[in-house]
C-alpha cells in the first residue's frame, strides 16, 4: 500500500516505521534536522518492544511530493491540521483514506471541512513516544495501538482492509463500530496532560498527592459530563477505569502537551481543555477545573505563539 505519514514525530515515526518494515511504500513527511538525519541515516525507532531501522526511508518536507496515496496518516499536532488539509486533498485518489491520529475530538471534522467526507475515517492512537534526536524516535511506554472506524459508525470493507494492513505490520489495532466514543475516551484521559503542566508533576506525582488527585478526578468527571450532554455513548464506569489506567502508568511519565507547555512551545491546549471549555459553554455544563487549567496555560500559550497582547 502507498502510505503518506504526515508528521514523523513520536507517533508518525513509530507507526510509519512499522508499516515500512512490513514492505509498504511509505513516505515520511518531516522537516529540519530531523528530515536531514532521516535522509542521511534512515529512520531509527528505539522501542521497548524491539528497535526498528528503516535505512532507506523515503522522506520529504513537501506533501505534494506524494502522489495518489492509498492511506494518509496525519500525525502532526492537532492545531496544524488546518494548515495541511488542502495539500492532503491534492494527493488523494478516488478510494484514498485519510486517518487522523491527533489528540482531541476535532481533527476529523476539520479535515472534512476541506476534504470530501468519503475519504475520512475516525481514528486515534495510544503510545508514549518522542523524538529523541534527529532521525531517532524513542517509544518509551504503552503497547502502541491504532483504533479506527467509519465516522457514522458500523462496519465497512475498508475497515477490514485497514485491520489487515496493521496486523500484517505487527501493529495492535481495533476496528471500532463506534469511533466517536473511542475518540472521546482517549480525549478524557489526555486532558489530564494540562493538569500535569500546571502542577509541574509526573503522572505518579499527580496521582499520589491527595490534593492533585482530587483535581484530576474532578477534571475527568467534568469532561464525562460534557460527553453525555453531547450524546456520546460512554458507560458510567469509564471514569473509574480511566483512573485505574492512570494509576498503572509509569511514575515518571508525562505527555507531549505537558512537555510543550513547560518548554515554552506551542501546545494543543486549545484542542484539549480549551475544547472542553468551549463545548461546556455550548451544552450548559459547569467545568471549573478545566476552565481554571485552561486559563492558567493560556498566557503561556499566547507567549509561545508570539500572540500575547502587550499592553
Amino acid at each position: 500500500m502507498k502510505i503518506a505519514v504526515i508528521g514523523t514525530g513520536g507517533v508518525g515515526g513509530y507507526f510509519g516505521a512499522k508499516l515500512a518494515q512490513a514492505g509498504n511504500d511509505v513516505t515520511f513527511i518531516a522537516r529540519g534536522e530531523h528530515l536531514n538525519a532521516i535522509r542521511s541515516n534512515g529512520l531509527l525507532v528505539k522501542s521497548i518492544n524491539g528497535d526498528i531501522h528503516i535505512p532507506n526511508a523515503q522522506a520529504t518536507d513537501r506533501i505534494s511530493d506524494v502522489r495518489n496515496a492509498d492511506l494518509v496518516l496525519t500525525a502532526v499536532k492537532a492545531w496544524q491540521i488546518k494548515d495541511i488539509r488542502i495539500e492532503i486533498k491534492q494527493i488523494l485518489h478516488e478510494t484514498s483514506i485519510v486517518l487522523p491520529l491527533q489528540n482531541g475530538v476535532l481533527a476529523a471534522d476539520e479535515l472534512a471541512e476541506v476534504i470530501p467526507e468519503k475519504h475520512i475515517m475516525g481514528g486515534l492512537c495510544r503510545i508514549f513516544s518522542l523524538i529523541e534526536a534527529p532521525g531517532i524516535v524513542n517509544h518509551v511506554g504503552f503497547k502502541p495501538e491504532i483504533v479506527f472506524g467509519e465516522r457514522e459508525g458500523g462496519h465497512s470493507t475498508r475497515m477490514d482492509e485497514l485491520n489487515q494492513l496493521f496486523e500484517d505490520a505487527g501493529i495492535l489495532c481495533k476496528a471500532s463500530r463506534n469511533i466517536e466514543a473511542d475518540v472521546w475516551k482517549k480525549f478524557i484521559f489526555i486532558c489530564t496532560s494540562a493538569l500535569l503542566a500546571v502542577t509541574k508533576t509526573t503522572y505518579g506525582e499527580l496521582r499520589d498527592l491527595k490534593e492533585t488527585r482530587q483535581m484530576m478526578i474532578a477534571l475527568l468527571n467534568e469532561i464525562y459530563a460534557v460527553s453525555q450532554k453531547k450524546g456520546v455513548n460512554i458507560k458510567p464506569d469509564f471514569i473509574d477505569k480511566t483512573i485505574t489506567v492512570i494509576d498503572s502508568v509509569a511514575y515518571d511519565s508525562t505527555s507531549s502537551l505537558t512537555r510543550d507547555v513547560l518548554e515554552g512551545k506551542p501546545s494543543e491546549i486549545d484542542y484539549q481543555n480549551g475544547t472542553v471549555v468551549k463545548l461546556a459553554e455550548k451544552y450548559g455544563v459547569e467545568v471549573p477545573v478545566n476552565r481554571f487549567i485552561y486559563d492558567c496555560i493560556l498566557p503561556m500559550e499566547l507567549k509561545a505563539r508570539g500572540e500575547f497582547n502587550k499592553q
